[in-house]
């Protein structure tokens, strides 16, 4: 049984798989394999034909069970558009279960809700500030290459090694939207018959 992820960025195309990967491990949902993504502009995501082509290709991969569409909120507001892309998303998947999560702002600001966890390696400097307001401002990508040590931040080389690294249960307090995922990820194990006893786990609620 495979999930089939959909993101908008080069970053993602090798961050989410090891995002995937690490809740699946802590969910013990074993049987689940995540699949390479497919990358389509943000601007097919959030437009009804476009984004129902995309899904309906994705449910065509070979032992699909269930497909989960990532990108970046960037100044739409993930409540007033969920909605309309859901409705859309599940017409299409038809008994493919189907999730739709928007990173609100971006992506990075789940790093920055985790920055702790992250100082002192994968070039975060071992001073970098906490955040604890990530997803409210835009730019999340500015204020994370603030706390690099190089001082530049490319989601194509970093996204991936910070996914592997920051801490799941802090941004799990720290961000709406990354609690939204980890729901929508828990649906679609459970769906592809790998249910977690409990998810999300019990300790993450715990600072």
């Amino acid at each position: 049984m495979k999930i089939q992820p959909i993101v908008e960025g080069h970053g993602e195309v090798s961050a989410v798989p090891i995002l995937l990967r690490r809740l699946r491990d802590e969910a013990r949902a074993w049987g689940v394999e995540i699949a390479a993504p497919h990358r389509r502009p943000r601007s097919w995501l959030v437009n009804r034909d476009t984004l129902q082509n995309a899904i309906r290709v994705a449910a065509l991969a070979q032992d699909c069970a269930g497909i989960l569409v990532l990108f970046d909120a960037d100044d739409d507001c993930p409540m007033e558009l969920a909605p309309d892309l859901d409705q859309w998303a599940r017409a299409a998947a038809g008994a493919t279960p189907c999730c739709i999560v928007m990173a609100n702002r971006e992506y990075e600001a789940w790093f920055l809700a985790s920055i702790e966890s992250l100082r002192g390696q994968a070039g975060v400097r071992e001073d970098a500030i906490s955040f604890p307001e990530a997803e409210s401002p835009r730019d999340a990508k500015g204020r994370l290459k603030r706390q690099m040590l190089s001082g530049r931040y490319s989601p194509a080389a970093d996204q991936a090694v910070l996914t592997a690294r920051f801490d799941l249960a802090s941004a799990w307090r720290g961000c709406r939207s990354f609690r939204k995922l980890v729901s929508a990820v828990g649906a679609l194990f459970h769906t592809a018959q790998a249910r977690p006893e409990v998810w999300p786990p019990e300790d993450w609620s715990r600072p």
